[in-house]
């Protein structure tokens, strides 16, 4: 059974040219030009991947991220003529798992759809051959991406960031990489922005309540990567 791809894209242009290569590619595209298309059909049936323009004729596709596809699991690719680091920042810490800037080739754009969808399967984000954890009288539920805190105040990760702290807790007192890293968040090494592995550490850590001077959890090597410290157990 082929992906399905949900598109929104407001220049009809734009539209028809993706349209066209992603379905050239083997995936199934429904697109829609507005907000409300576009929540209209997630409410119907959710897609394997969405990709979502920002300035829109009814409003910021931000509100997406924060609203409509806020704890949905669903990946999202932002294609976006807003190229402010600012607008890229807000955009990966409200979930989305990849941003790129107008203008996107169309055969860029089907390679990144196809790049995430074989790490999320049927939007199987996350594997499954060990679900919980504890560390440091935190716990994390990768089954339902719950990051529960010592106080037992719980949060729903993204997909972006459950993955990148699985990583860590598969690994604890490993050093691991930049790239390493950036592939467990489903991006690739030259991102849209050279920090983005930073970015999505700071916000990481801040979820684990780390002090950003002297973090307890996710330390960084210079030069080398990051570790994460804490004893972990699987649970």
């Amino acid at each position: 059974m082929s992906n399905l791809i949900y598109l929104l894209e407001d220049d009809q242009d734009v539209c028809a040219l993706f349209k066209r290569e992603l379905s050239y590619q083997g995936f199934d595209v429904i697109t829609s030009g507005t907000l409300r298309e576009f929540t209209d059909l997630v409410k119907q049936q959710h897609p394997d991947l969405c990709i979502i323009d920002l300035s829109l004729p009814d409003g910021d596709g931000l509100v997406l991220l924060n609203e409509t596809l806020k704890d949905s699991q669903i990946p999202t690719i932002i294609v976006s003529g807003r190229g402010a680091l600012g607008d890229k920042i807000r955009g990966l810490d409200l979930g989305a798992d990849d941003y790129l800037v107008k203008p996107v080739d169309p055969l860029e754009l089907a390679a990144r759809a196809r790049s995430m969808l074989r790490r999320h399967p049927k939007s199987a984000t996350v594997k499954t051959s060990a679900l919980k954890y504890t560390f440091s009288d935190w716990s994390v539920d990768f089954e339902t991406y719950e990051l529960t805190s010592p106080d037992g105040i719980s949060e729903t990760l993204s997909t972006a960031d459950a993955n990148l702290l699985r990583a860590f807790v598969e690994a604890p007192g490993k050093v691991l990489s930049r790239d390493t890293l950036l592939d467990h968040c489903e991006l690739d090494g030259g991102d849209v922005f050279d920090r983005s592995i930073d970015t999505r550490i700071s916000r990481l850590r801040k979820k684990l309540q780390d002090d950003p001077q002297n973090p307890r959890h996710i330390k960084t090597i210079y030069g080398a990567g990051y570790v994460f410290t804490p004893k972990v157990r699987n649970v």
